[in-house]
């Protein structure tokens, strides 16, 4: 009798949502769409942010992939989450009456986890944890953050591309982020050429690498932490290529048309590559013994 009841235990459904938790959910998601669109607006009009409209299916497919382990949790009720869902709705309001994307963003994904914790419990928050921090890529940064990386990303491409020109004998000069050519013209590094889109966009790559592919958390902060060498560098070859196209057809003809923006998707391509070329040597390396 034990062994049978503890496979009728085991194989008892899982309690659903009743119609009042369905409503809920409904007021909620109609809550959240100004929020959204915000978003959207940040993804369409600003290049480092366009891969905010991948980030909720990624999410979403990496939770689909825990629906094995979601079966084996038993959900619970949590009054912590109700707590945490008046605390995301707060920012969230506050957000959108400042006007500010990033808070009403962070609200939006703190109101997931909490709902996820009041109608499912603990268990199930801890095994989508993953899915759900996941989304917090799909959120802006702040100017105030940005704003100071751009700048002294722009610098660090500029210093390091004229060294590397002078090295091999290119007569260039610096004044700021502009490198004057031989010519007589001269090249401004905008905020494009700094490496802050392929820095941004490829940080939720690496982090999705390491996720589904390490088990090691020194082998994960390795791969997340390798975007920063590797963007870089691909932007740096990216401006020495246009520094040394201006000097030879101009400064014009070098940073317009097709060719200029198939440089930059393929130098993001091959950062990609480059990326998941270092996931898969870690995972070449065994440990010793």
């Amino acid at each position: 009798m034990q062994a049978t009841e503890g496979v009728l235990t085991a194989r008892r459904p899982q309690p659903g949502l009743g119609p009042a938790d369905w409503l809920v959910l409904g007021l909620l998601a109609a809550a959240f769409v100004p929020g959204l669109l915000a978003l959207e607006t940040v993804w369409s009009s600003v290049d480092y942010y366009s891969h905010g409209y991948l980030v909720p299916v990624v999410a979403g497919l990496c939770a689909w992939r825990e629906r094995d382990a979601l079966r084996q949790v038993r959900p619970s009720r949590s009054r912590a989450g109700l707590a945490l869902l008046a605390l995301a709705l707060a920012a969230y309001a506050a957000g959108a009456a400042a006007g500010s994307v990033e808070l009403q963003g962070a609200g939006i994904v703190a109101a997931i986890a909490a709902v996820v914790l009041w109608l499912r419990g603990p268990a199930w928050l801890r095994v989508l944890a993953f899915p759900i921090a996941y989304l917090i890529f799909m959120v802006p940064l702040p100017d105030a953050w940005i704003q100071p990386l751009i700048l002294h990303l722009r610098l660090f491409v500029t210093d390091a591309a004229v060294l590397v020109l002078q090295v091999f004998g290119v007569p260039v000069l610096q004044e700021g982020n502009v490198i004057a050519l031989p010519g007589g013209e001269s090249l401004f590094l905008a905020d494009a050429c700094s490496g802050v889109t392929s820095l941004i966009t490829l940080t939720p790559l690496a982090v999705l690498v390491a996720q589904l592919t390490e088990r090691s958390l020194w082998r994960r902060v390795a791969i997340v932490l390798c975007v920063v060498p590797i963007a870089l560098t691909f932007n740096l070859v990216r401006v020495l290529g246009t520094v040394l196209a201006a000097a030879r057809v101009g400064a014009e003809r070098a940073t317009s048309g097709s060719v200029h923006e198939a440089a930059g998707v393929l130098t993001y391509a091959l950062g990609c590559l480059v990326l998941l070329g270092v996931g898969s040597l870690l995972r070449r390396i065994r440990r010793p013994g």
